[in-house]
């Protein structure tokens, strides 16, 4: 089973440098998207007949948004937090047959850090709502979830230090989040490997350098690390400033579900 995340910065730009051309090619089982920017029906996306589309949109225009592009019928789906409503359009659920899945574009503290405080109390509600849906049924999370956990996440870690998405306060929730039962697919996987970065600045020769971030990540419950086979980074793969990511799961290796685990979301079937 093959899933991808992307966060395309603006979708109708992104189809415009080739987008529907990557998603033809990768052939992803899921497909999820953040900062699609997008209102209802401003975009058409033929996806073909295999795939349901999902969206969150957000109620300010230009502004944030997520969706998932999806081959595998969900039994139930949600939209924002439980019981939180989701004006910015940043998570959305679908739980299948054996696992959860979480698509999430954290907010951000601002280059100012204006809006950290903000980031720091949405980031414990996160963290409640995952342990929530972990303790019914095996969670992944996708998404740009605007951090570099370790320094070996930036090329640059000294000067960044403090700056919005590698602030102590940013990383210690990414810490705490971990500790609560998740694993980094891709630093479970790779450990110590470096340069490997999701995100670069739109500024002149930065990419080309390879002077980036990793924020974007697939996390998945613990007890999903058997079914894990490769967790990638297609850092050549144009089209925002961000590149996707991308999971490989063996469903032959799910974990055997408990006798507690029920069919828990509220949302649109």
């Amino acid at each position: 089973m093959k899933l991808v995340s992307w966060n395309v910065n603006g979708l109708r730009a992104c189809v415009n440098k080739g987008f529907m051309d990557y998603f033809r090619a990768v052939d992803a089982d899921i497909f999820c998207v953040q900062e699609t920017k997008l209102q209802e029906g401003q975009i058409l996306l033929e996806l073909g007949e295999e795939y349901t589309q999902y969206w969150n949109y957000a109620e300010k225009k230009g502004y944030s948004g997520t969706a998932v592009f999806t081959r595998l019928k969900p039994l139930r789906v949600q939209y924002g937090l439980s019981g939180e409503e989701d004006p910015e359009g940043r998570v959305i659920v679908l739980e299948f047959e054996h696992f959860q899945l979480v698509n999430v574009y954290t907010p951000n503290a601002r280059r100012d850090l204006s809006r950290l405080e903000h980031r720091l109390a949405w980031e414990d509600r996160f963290r409640a709502e995952l342990q929530r849906l972990d303790a019914h049924k095996p969670v992944v999370v996708c998404g740009d979830l605007n951090v570099a956990h370790q320094e070996i996440d930036l090329r640059h870690p000294k000067p960044n230090t403090g700056n919005s998405g590698f602030t102590f306060e940013e990383r210690g929730k990414m810490s705490a989040l971990l500790e609560s039962g998740f694993i980094d697919s891709f630093r479970h996987l790779y450990p110590e490997r470096a340069g490997v970065y999701s995100w670069w600045s739109y500024m002149p020769k930065v990419r080309e350098r390879n002077v980036g971030w990793r924020i974007d990540y697939f996390l998945m419950s613990k007890r999903l690390a058997p079914a894990l086979r490769e967790a990638e980074i297609a850092c050549e793969v144009m089209g925002s400033d961000h590149c996707p990511v991308l999971l490989e799961l063996d469903p032959a290796a799910w974990p055997t579900p408990r006798a507690d685990e029920d069919n828990l979301l509220v949302g649109h079937p």
